[in-house]
């Protein structure tokens, strides 16, 4: 894999990965007990991006680490997997 390709699958991990940790751990207005007028209830009461994104490197180095050893230590790949449509050729 030559590094652009790697910079684009960890780009794409990493947002997939920011989407899945953004509603862990949010405690809405609503929870607790503060309310801002002029907004949703169900709005988090104290957002820290920051520590958002953190997380979301965080969780993306180690899943990337794992698809890179995956893919170029042991050589896995989309022909790795077996086949799902059985063959139904006849076969002398």
């Amino acid at each position: 894999m030559n590094w652009i390709s790697g910079i684009a699958v960890f780009f794409i991990i990493w947002w997939t990965v920011l989407f899945a940790i953004l509603p862990l751990g949010i405690r809405s207005q609503a929870d607790e007990g503060e309310f801002t007028l002029g907004t949703e209830r169900g709005a988090p009461g104290r957002f820290n991006l920051r520590r958002k994104v953190i997380q979301t490197t965080v969780a993306t180095v180690l899943i990337f680490a794992a698809y890179y050893v995956a893919t170029q230590v042991f050589g896995f790949g989309p022909n790795s997997i077996p086949q799902m449509i059985p063959d139904f050729e006849a076969k002398p």
